[in-house]
């Protein structure tokens, strides 16, 4: 495995505010993201979409269950 690094800024913004994020790692830009989805599509929503990529690699899914 390979070590990644990660050099952004992002900017969110929504109706009731917005949050700056630099994320260093791809642990912390994953958590970002899905923290960014739950706030737009609500948990279950994100859960399925999630679900729904991650069902590109099926090893990791059989690795999961």
């Amino acid at each position: 495995m390979s070590t990644v690094s990660i050099e952004a800024t992002i900017n969110a913004k929504w109706a009731q505010g917005h949050s700056s994020y630099s994320p260093g790692s791809p642990e912390e830009l994953a958590i970002i993201g899905i923290e960014l989805l739950v706030k737009e599509l609500g948990t279950q929503a994100a859960q399925n979409f999630i679900q729904q990529a991650f069902e590109r690699y099926p090893s990791v899914i059989e690795a999961i269950d």
